[in-house]
């Protein structure tokens, strides 16, 4: 990251402070069709994307494009309505700008969601997972180019890249709020066409368990700031080749708007515990 996508990244932090001077306890990135969980925050702010400077426009279906800061379980939280995805052309610094845009706020705790394809059968659609681990098949890492000493270490630890406490938290906050939650290990691709048969053959045989086009370098980017992750993602539809069916981006938006209110829920229940 050079010197310039820094400055730009803080120029967007401190509009953000202009609006918002207290630091959120925890950011959540809402992953496709996730994004109305915002509509939950109380006394919020909210910002477009296009009114803070440098910031990528969501360009996606299911992504409204806004930042909402407000309360939730009795803490500030920010929301991300929206991310950006490499499939769409953008740069790696792009996706991750509004990892590190929270990161320079101090926010210590980012909570990403998505929507994704179960590639483990046992794990039917509607399905919350929680994130134990990632495999980046992406092609490219967002740290890749010159290091900012400013925004972490040249060659960061991805030992844990989601916290274990934070899986903890997770589970403890589910099992008081009635929902069912499944743990697995998340494949990035980098689409937009959804995975052949084959690729999902592939992906099993290799340890994932639910595949999608995200996270994965919001995470890397967070932990290299030191930033605490948890991960959940909404098992939207089976992967290609699990069910005698095409896959449809409008399915995914259905399954995810079902299970919102279990997905607010969660993130609540999580939010609380911190």
């Amino acid at each position: 990251m050079d010197a310039c996508a820094f400055e730009r990244v803080e120029a967007a932090a401190e509009a953000v402070r202009r609006r918002c001077p207290d630091t959120p306890a925890a950011a959540v990135v809402l992953g496709s069709g996730l994004g109305a969980m915002a509509d939950a925050l109380t006394d919020a702010v909210s910002l477009p994307y296009a009114a803070l400077p440098h910031w990528p426009a969501a360009g996606v279906v299911g992504h409204p494009g806004r930042l909402v800061i407000g309360g939730l379980a009795g803490r500030r939280i920010a929301a991300l309505a929206g991310r950006v995805h490499l499939y769409e052309g953008h740069d790696p610094a792009d996706v991750v700008f509004a990892a590190r845009v929270m990161g320079r706020l101090g926010v210590g705790v980012l909570i990403l969601t998505n929507a994704a394809g179960g590639v483990n059968t046992a794990l039917a659609a509607g399905t919350l997972m929680i994130i134990d681990d990632h495999i980046n098949l992406l092609g490219v890492n967002p740290l890749a180019g010159a290091n900012d000493e400013r925004l972490g270490p040249r060659f960061p630890d991805m030992s844990e890249v989601y916290s274990r406490r934070l899986r903890r938290v997770a589970d403890a906050a589910a099992a008081a709020r009635g929902v069912s939650v499944a743990h697995g290990t998340y494949a990035a691709c980098l689409g937009p066409s959804y995975e052949t048969p084959a690729e999902i053959r592939y992906l099993r045989a290799i340890g994932a368990d639910a595949v999608g086009m995200s996270t994965v370098p919001e995470a890397i980017a967070a932990r290299h700031m030191g930033l605490e992750v948890v991960g959940i993602s909404c098992i939207t539809n089976m992967a290609a080749g699990v069910l005698p069916q095409p896959l449809r981006h409008d399915e995914v938006l259905e399954v995810a708007e079902r299970v919102r209110g279990d997905l607010t829920s969660l993130i609540e229940g999580i939010v609380e515990r911190l």
